[in-house]
């Protein structure tokens, strides 16, 4: 099989053991096209960020960096502005043809809570080489909100495949041109260009500014935090909004998105050169998101965008980032939205599930 492994290949690859985990890997793991990592019992406070690097393991690199540990049993919480790691409960034992690529899960970015996966040797974040043995660890930086955490606790998730699976523009165009991609024209230019929507109808409301200073979120707590404590709300009748540096904010897509079955995909940046803000922490995008017969019908891409170094005018309709799409390997046997609870099916301007949807 040659592209993304769906849900049925990663329940055979636990079997083989190619997946464990202590404890052992849970059914509610596992998603379309990609499957849930759980933090384990203990978390490091480091100095720094960093990569293990070549012929170096994690651990030994936390004996350089370590400054304290912090025992998450009993729940703990991460503070804002600090750099941990945090062993997870999953160990891979890869094929030599298959490599694998880490993500935040949406909520996870949301709530501007930066976390990539690092590995023995590993090189870069998020991304694994074919064949790769050994344990997983999770880098974890709050960048707005403090957060309690616990063991067993999904922040990211993994995404397994066998060769080139990447389509090509022509390959797009033609995929669009069959099952469109969007509810309008397409921009294809090294994927499929996304832009960010300010002028939503009926309302002034185009997002959400993460507050400086806020109280803990404990990330078990669904639905109870009320949003005006931790955000403002982002409103304009002109069509634009100047980007502060350092804030963090929620705005959504112009498009809506579809995912078809037979396809997975990624959110990757733009390009530099069209500002100075970043677009994306959680960015994968299931097989089925958006698709009518999951209960879709186009679904809008949450950005979760973050200004650098100088205020920035972002104007409706300016294209900010874009879709990377592969093929599957087969089609999951389940598809996103389609009976298992996800939280964004269909969804438009929408914080994270931690907060409580107004009557």
């Amino acid at each position: 099989m040659t592209g993304v492994l769906p849900s049925q290949a990663i329940e055979t690859m636990i079997k083989r053991g190619e997946i464990n985990g202590s404890p052992s890997v849970e059914a509610a793991q596992i998603q379309p096209a990609s499957l849930d990592l759980r933090l384990g019992t203990m978390a490091y406070r480091v100095r720094a960020s960093f990569l293990a690097g070549h012929g170096q393991s994690v651990a030994d690199r936390l004996n350089e960096f370590e400054m304290h540990r912090i025992d998450l049993r009993d729940g703990a919480v991460l503070e804002k502005g600090c750099v941990y790691v945090v062993p997870l409960m999953e160990q891979l034992d890869l094929p030599d043809d298959v490599s694998a690529v880490a993500n935040a899960k949406s909520s996870t970015g949301r709530l501007d809570l930066l976390t990539r996966t690092i590995t023995d040797g590993g090189v870069e974040f998020d991304r694994i080489k074919p064949g790769y043995t050994g344990p997983l660890y999770a880098e974890i930086c709050p960048r707005s909100f403090s957060v309690l955490v616990r063991p067993g606790m999904r922040l990211n998730q993994i995404r397994f495949r066998t060769g080139q699976a990447v389509l090509s523009d022509d390959e797009l165009n033609l995929l669009h041109a069959q099952s469109p991609l969007v509810d309008g024209p397409a921009v294809i230019q090294d994927g499929l260009g996304f832009s960010v929507d300010l002028q939503l109808p009926g309302s002034d409301l185009v997002g959400y500014r993460a507050k400086p200073h806020t109280g803990v979120i404990d990330l078990e707590r669904i639905g109870e935090y009320d949003a005006h404590d931790y955000w403002e709300e982002v409103r304009t009748t002109q069509g634009r909004i100047i980007l502060d540096p350092g804030a963090f904010y929620i705005l959504v897509s112009r498009e809506a998105v579809h995912i078809p079955p037979e396809y997975a995909a990624e959110m990757a940046p733009y390009l530099a050169m069209v500002g100075e803000f970043r677009v994306h922490y959680a960015g994968f995008f299931d097989p089925g998101f958006g698709h009518d017969a999951a209960g879709g019908a186009g679904s809008r891409g949450v950005l979760e965008v973050r200004c650098h170094e100088a205020p920035f005018v972002l104007e409706h309709g300016q294209v900010v980032g874009r879709l990377v799409y592969e093929r599957m390997a087969q089609v999951p046997e389940q598809l996103y939205g389609s009976g298992i609870a996800s939280n964004y099916q269909g969804q438009g301007l929408k914080l994270s599930k931690h907060f409580k949807t107004k009557a």
